[in-house]
């Protein structure tokens, strides 16, 4: 993301070395943009509102109560709580290769009015899975939607527009629901006692418990939740903002990465099939699309 940042350095003031910040405003969110030009440890930075972090250039070592330490790359994110302290620490940060990351912070109005839609439109009759994002921190990695979104607006805040207002808010809208997505599948696919409350938890187990069965089909699941196909279909996509194929699919491609790591004398067509997979050559494209790089790539990549 750093070749978004040329229109920011043309106008930007460097007054410190460590954690300098510019921000841009916009009616319902700021985006603040730090840069740290030398290294440094136990820098503390909190927010009076939620904000999303995104790394742009360089390394952070993170240090976030609930999480072990952990690194930060570009590409990643986290989404902090109002008034969660981050201690950050940058080990790389030179004058030459600068620390870039950006913080997006967004009106709680904002969030309350979307999330109160997100729960509306995902609500399933005498269940309660309502969903937030200022509740706790979360660490995304290989978020491609959020990802995208977060180059769109750091585009947009930096660069004069007449439409500017009108098209941060329908990107932070969708920004808010896509984060209001990867929740719910985090703990729809991973909090147990969820499977047993809600319709698409108890599907999910359905799909864990089944997974190498190659005949699991969108009619059987849409059954398990005492729902037509296509409002099955629909409600699980507005929930995990991923279809019910797309799901199987990978979690298909996580088992088999994990086969590929425990049996690497298997041949891929016996990966593709234990995975539940009906051919080679569809379980090489959804490893690809999922992993951007084919099954082979990524056993030469974990050989050593």
């Amino acid at each position: 993301m750093s070749h978004l940042l040329s229109q920011h350095k043309s106008h930007r003031k460097l007054t410190t070395l460590v954690e300098n910040r510019t921000t841009y405003n916009a009616e319902y969110a700021e985006l603040n943009i730090y840069e740290t030009h030398i290294a440094a440890e136990q820098v503390a930075l909190k927010f009076d509102f939620p904000i999303i972090a995104s790394m742009l250039t360089g390394k952070k070592v993170m240090h976030i109560d609930g999480f072990d330490a952990f690194d930060f790359f570009p590409g990643e994110s986290v989404v902090m709580p109002t008034n969660k302290e981050m201690i950050i620490d940058f080990p790389i940060a030179t004058k030459t290769k600068p620390t870039q990351c950006l913080a997006l912070g967004i009106d709680a109005f904002k969030i309350e009015e979307v999330v109160g839609k997100f729960n509306h439109r995902v609500a399933i009759e005498n269940e309660n899975n309502n969903w937030d994002i200022d509740q706790s921190a979360s660490h995304l990695i290989n978020n491609t939607d959020v990802n995208h979104l977060i180059e769109r607006l750091t585009y947009t805040f930096t660069h004069s527009n007449t439409s500017k207002d009108v098209l941060l808010d329908l990107m932070i809208q969708e920004l808010i629901v896509r984060l209001l997505q990867t929740k719910a599948k985090s703990l729809i696919t991973n909090d147990t006692h969820i499977f047993n409350d809600t319709r698409i938890g108890t599907v999910i187990k359905f799909i864990k418990d089944n997974l190498t069965n190659k005949d699991i089909t969108v009619d059987q699941l849409a059954a398990k939740a005492y729902m037509s196909t296509s409002h099955f279909h629909k409600q699980f996509k507005n929930t995990l903002g991923i279809s019910p194929i797309d799901y199987i699919n990978s979690e298909k491609i996580k088992f088999s990465k994990k086969l590929i790591k425990s049996s690497p004398h298997l041949r891929m067509s016996d990966i593709a099939y234990k995975s539940g997979f009906n051919n080679t050559s569809y379980f090489n494209r959804q490893f690809k699309k999922t992993e951007m790089m084919t099954p082979q790539q990524f056993k030469m990549s974990i050989s050593g």
